[in-house]
C-alpha cells in the first residue's frame, strides 16, 4: 500500500504561480512511477504529467507541456508539479497517483491516489 497526500493548492492569478507536492508513505516510494492529474467541475480526470521511477523519463499533456514541470526526490518520498504562466482554464482539483506498473496517461493504470487539492485561477 502507498498513501499519498496533496498539498500546496490555493487560489492564483492568472499568469501567477503554484507549486503541488505529494508526500508518500508507505512502500518503497522509487518503486512508483508518478503522476498527477486534475479534475474540473463537471469534467472528466485529465491526465497532466508523469515521471519515472527514477526520475529519468518524464511525459506532459499538451495544454501543460511548457509551463508545468513534474519532479520528484525519492529521498523526501515525495513528488511534485511546478505551474507556470497559470490560467483560470488551469482550475481543477489536482490528484497524484501512482503505479508500479508501465504508466501512461490513462488514469486506469494508476492504483494509489490522494485526495486531491484545489487550484484555482482568477482571471
Amino acid at each position: 500500500q502507498v498513501q499519498l497526500v496533496e498539498s500546496g493548492g490555493g487560489l492564483v492569478q492568472a499568469g501567477g504561480s503554484l507549486r503541488l507536492s505529494c508526500a508518500a508513505s508507505g512502500r518503497t516510494f522509487s518503486s512508483y512511477a508518478m503522476a498527477w492529474f486534475r479534475q474540473a467541475p463537471g469534467k472528466d480526470r485529465e491526465f497532466v504529467a508523469v515521471i519515472s521511477w527514477g526520475g529519468g523519463s518524464t511525459y506532459y499533456a499538451d495544454s501543460v507541456k511548457g509551463r508545468f514541470t513534474i519532479a520528484r526526490d525519492n529521498a523526501k518520498n515525495t513528488a511534485y508539479l511546478q505551474m507556470n504562466s497559470l490560467k483560470p482554464e488551469d482550475t481543477a482539483v489536482y490528484y497524484c497517483a501512482a503505479t508500479d506498473n508501465t504508466f501512461g496517461p490513462r488514469a486506469s493504470t494508476y492504483d494509489y491516489w490522494g485526495q486531491g487539492t484545489q487550484v484555482t485561477v482568477s482571471s
